[in-house]
């Protein structure tokens, strides 16, 4: 490792330490040797979460060195398969955690360490928490390299700087992180909502786009709003940084009203626990039809997050007839380039065109209170605190295809679906599970719990639900070797495992009649065995392969190969 890195491994490793931390270190480095070019900024808007970090590209490759950003010690590594992958948490005197994710592998000591541990828990996935001080780290050590890990969705580093006692994370780029820019944000879309009974925007009781042009001077101004009542806003925004196409978060919007502040709200820092109140903060129904986001000048029933920074009448804005308003949102980063957008209001009341689009319902359910409801063949069970606000819902079943509303409401909690299977037979309970459908119809596995003549399952996603049935086990497919085909020079296998229904639960490998590591990569559905490691060579080999998918179905295959 650069400069060094010493560990301690139980009874397999014990090497000397080096590199003690000297009291506060609040300068971090940057992680990577190369330019900072972002694509993706913190507090970032994403589904159901705010990003906790920066992206960092990485030249569209992987195995660039990362290095610590400061002096420290290594308190916990993770391997998932999704999520962040190969994760990397290092501690440090000044009471902050630096987190390094979707890394490709650790670097030299760590790897070994992490293998070890691996080979002894015969588990790919893994989580440990090395006693403070066993893993230190010194400012600028290659740590990692970066990957494509987890739930990446291209090459780079995913980085995160947190407080360490609480795991709140906070904004890399206030902390000196070297990212140019010069480039301002720039919005895409404004939106103009009714929020009271007798409010009305443009003839429209509904959510209203309003159109704006950009203006000699470089700001925006809106075509005038003629409205009543109680109203809000909402833009769709994003930001550039240097070097980079990418359309990123904002950093800061701000709304006045004649010049008096009625919303500000930023990414400094935020809580875990928080994240998944961003589906109040945007117009989640927009989102669920269109996967676009607007973000609200205002707050919503059930906003609990702490990024408001000043809040008057809840940035909502009371429209008196016959008065003039003048509303500024200005949409910011954290370099200080920022876009104004002037929207003039006139308060006039008009006639509404078409009555208002309700949905009333016999299922009712008050976001602060538990509702059950029998609907066909389940039951469905919200706890309190499941939606935002209060709330009618659409519910019905035809056979056992039972349809609880539809995915343009977002839910805080799980609710619990429960079918009775009483008419399946004990064959084909084992086989079968609840689902839910897709937009083009396919069933997706839902974690199924089997009691008595019950199935149920846990979810926040309303829509289409099911029983299916799946009752092929899963397919094993070697990719860069054949059978009985001679291996001297091979580096590492790789096999291909796919299950066409249920999706894969288990797998394990064993080599010559040993348990070996195999890296699972569920984006290409690849294992990976590296040669390297612990298995000697042997002529003749055989590679045992079994795979479970999620009802029990499995496929053991047995392949022979030769290697000098």
């Amino acid at each position: 490792m650069k400069k060094g890195i010493f560990l301690l491994l139980g009874m397999c490793y014990s090497l000397l330490t080096q590199g003690q931390a000297s009291g506060p270190e609040t300068d971090f480095r940057p992680p990577l040797d190369i330019p900072l070019i972002l694509s993706g900024t913190f507090g970032e808007l994403r589904s159901n979460h705010f990003h906790s970090g920066i992206d960092i590209k990485t030249q569209q490759r992987e195995g660039l060195p990362v290095l610590a950003a400061a002096d420290g010690t290594i308190s916990r590594i993770k391997i998932s398969h999704w999520g962040y992958g190969k994760v990397l948490y290092v501690s440090h005197p000044s009471g902050h955690t630096t987190v390094y994710a979707h890394l490709q592998k650790f670097g030299p000591g760590i790897e070994e360490y992490v293998k070890a541990l691996q080979y002894q828990k015969q588990s790919y996935e893994l989580e440990v928490f090395p006693d403070y001080g066993d893993l230190k780290v010194s400012r600028g050590d290659t740590i990692a390299f970066s990957g494509n890990t987890g739930g990446s969705s291209g090459p780079h580093l995913h980085f995160e700087i947190r407080n360490s006692v609480d795991e709140r994370p906070a904004n890399p780029l206030s902390f000196g992180m070297p990212v140019r820019d010069a480039t301002n944000p720039t919005v895409t879309g404004l939106y103009a909502y009714p929020l009271s009974d007798s409010a009305q925007v443009n003839r429209q009781r509904e959510r209203t786009e309003i159109r704006f042009s950009q203006q000699p001077d470089g700001s925006l101004l809106a075509e005038p709003v003629l409205a009543s009542g109680r109203i809000g806003f909402g833009i769709a925004a994003y930001d550039r940084q240097d070097m980079a196409a990418n359309k990123n978060g904002v950093y800061q919007v701000r709304q006045t009203v004649n010049g008096q502040t009625y919303s500000q709200l930023q990414f400094d820092a935020f809580s875990f626990g928080e994240t998944r109140y961003i589906n109040t903060l945007i117009d989640y129904g927009y989102f669920a039809r269109y996967r676009n986001r607007i973000q609200k000048c205002f707050r919503s029933p059930g906003n609990y997050l702490s990024i408001f920074q000043t809040l008057q009448n809840e940035g909502r804005i009371d429209i008196r007839e016959g008065q003039s308003y003048q509303v500024e949102i200005t949409v910011a980063d954290l370099a200080g380039n920022q876009t104004l957008l002037r929207i003039p209001v006139e308060g006039k009341t008009l006639p509404v065109d078409g009555p208002p689009k309700t949905l009333k319902t016999p299922y009712f359910v008050y976001a602060d209170k538990p509702a059950s409801f029998r609907v066909g063949p389940a039951q469905v069970y919200f706890p309190a605190q499941t939606f935002y606000e209060n709330t009618y819902l659409d519910l019905d079943a035809d056979s056992l295809l039972v349809r609880l509303h539809e995915p343009s409401i977002a839910l805080h909690r799980n609710f619990t679906l429960t079918f009775d299977v009483a008419h399946l037979s004990a064959e084909e309970r084992k086989q079968s599970f609840i689902a839910l459908l897709d937009e083009k119809g396919s069933p997706q596995f839902q974690r199924t719990y089997r009691r008595g003549d019950t199935f149920t399952a846990r979810s926040r996603s309303l829509g289409r639900y099911t029983l299916a049935r799946d009752t092929v086990a899963p397919k094993i497919t070697p990719r860069n070797f054949k059978e009985r085909q001679w291996l001297t020079n091979y580096r590492y296998l790789s096999l291909q495992i796919t299950d066409d229904l249920s999706g894969i639960a288990t797998y394990s490998a064993r080599l010559n009649g040993q348990w070996i590591l195999m890296e699972y990569e569920p984006k290409n559905n690849t294992l990976t065995y590296t040669f390297d490691d612990r298995i000697e060579n042997q002529q003749q080999c055989e590679l045992e392969v079994e795979v479970t998918d999620n009802v029990g179905n499995t496929r053991r295959e047995v392949l022979t190969f030769f290697r000098s």
